[in-house]
């Protein structure tokens, strides 16, 4: 991957907040639960997916940088969704903590050498992992659970 190509992604992360909260706009609050296509999460179980994901990624990526061949732990997310109890929680604090955390995160990525790019872990779920590799996945995260969470509202109130 070029600095070019990281830099890209690295904005694309760093909008993600704003991406999320653009997809609630409009969206009804007592239907932030609501499953309204079958098999798929609630908005209010995405949101708060998000920010347990945030969370567990920005320590991912700390020990990728700080942790000679860090070893990432997979976690089962829908188990997190229930265990979590992500449907009768408030999703503003959710929010919150996924924007700060995004935030602090894309500070850290703005600042990473060359080296640090390339330092290699492992993931227990799918091998070999960089920051790299990192990056590809969460700089996409946020942008296509908003766009879930459009489909939802739509579901629910007819208009994207």
């Amino acid at each position: 991957m070029t600095r070019e190509e990281r830099q890209q992604l690295i904005e694309r992360y760093a909008q993600g907040p704003e991406v999320v909260a653009a997809s609630l706009a409009g969206f009804p609050a007592h239907q932030l639960t609501a499953h309204p296509i079958a098999g798929k999460w609630s908005a209010a179980e995405i949101v708060h997916h998000l920010s347990d994901s945030e969370t567990i990624s920005a320590i991912r990526l700390r020990r990728l940088i700080a942790e000679p061949r860090a070893v990432i732990q997979g976690y089962d997310q829908e188990h997190y969704a229930r265990a979590l109890r992500y449907n009768d929680r408030d999703v503003a604090p959710a929010l919150d903590n996924f924007r700060a955390v995004r935030a602090i995160t894309a500070q850290l990525l703005r600042l990473m050498t060359d080296d640090e790019w390339q330092r290699q872990g492992w993931h227990s779920e799918s091998g070999s992992y960089t920051p790299e590799t990192w990056l590809g996945i969460y700089a996409a995260h946020a942008h296509d659970h908003a766009a879930q969470i459009r489909r939802l509202r739509e579901a629910l109130v007819g208009r994207p």
